[in-house]
């Protein structure tokens, strides 16, 4: 029996061609790594507010803080969808919501002050504020959006990054959770009896918001004031004490 051999057409890649991705590979890692520093950068920020509340104060806004960068296959997703050309200057421009900061908190009240606090700071600039608490979204989707510029200080250079933060209410946040899940499940498909539970449980989920700032404005109303945790100072000698406070 003649065996019969397959040849196999096997060309290198061009010098060049190899040479180009990895090029490509480094400056999309260098693009990653930016925003995930600027989120980390974000998360610092927030975490040092957060605990001073806690240390000083006997109410804290924040309730609790997390952060994602998009993966490659969702930024291309919606770089196609888009109609964003797949280059660095582009996804820079054209999407804003690549790095992604989420603080949660109990009151409305408290949403708005979060964001002045993070707008006052001196090396974070908001370039875009979306009010979707005061006109929600049709499908009932309540937060509010700011798109903030992060300065990322590398070795040689300065980075200024955007990312969005998305400041809401435990209740805006598990309608968010829910909606986001039965999205993913469904996609455009979704069944409207679904749809019209889910429009349902918005307007729920804003009733009791503005019933817990009604009582968190009575509560305030008696007690105004935004006190400070006490301090035991009973180790410290009134001498101390003085010299503390001349200094």
């Amino acid at each position: 029996m003649t065996e019969l051999k397959r040849k196999v057409d096997f060309t290198l890649p061009d010098a060049s061609v190899i040479e180009n991705a990895r090029k490509a590979r480094d400056s999309f890692s260098r693009f990653m790594l930016n925003y995930r520093f600027a989120t980390e950068e974000l998360m610092t920020k927030i975490g040092i507010l957060k605990t001073e509340f806690e240390h000083l104060h006997d109410y804290s806004p924040i309730e609790h803080v997390a952060s994602r960068v998009k993966t490659v296959e969702s930024i291309l997703e919606k770089a196609q969808r888009r109609g964003i050309p797949f280059q660095r200057t582009a996804l820079q421009q054209q999407m804003h919501d690549i790095a992604g900061v989420r603080v949660v908190c109990s009151f409305i009240s408290d949403v708005y002050w979060i964001a002045d606090m993070l707008s006052a700071q001196d090396d974070l600039s908001v370039l875009e504020v979306k009010d979707y608490i005061a006109a929600p979204k049709p499908n009932g989707y309540r937060s509010l959006h700011l798109i903030a510029q992060v300065p990322v200080f590398l070795s040689e250079s300065t980075e200024n990054v955007l990312v969005e933060i998305q400041i809401r209410t435990v209740a805006m946040d598990f309608w968010a959770s829910l909606e986001h899940k039965i999205e993913y499940k469904f996609g455009s498909s979704t069944p409207a009896h679904l749809l019209e539970e889910l429009t349902n449980a918005a307007t729920r989920a804003t009733e009791l918001d503005e019933t817990m700032q009604r009582i968190h404005n009575a509560a305030q109303e008696k007690d105004p004031g935004r006190r400070r945790r006490s301090i035991n100072l009973e180790a410290l000698s009134p001498d101390m004490i003085e010299s503390f406070l001349d200094d």
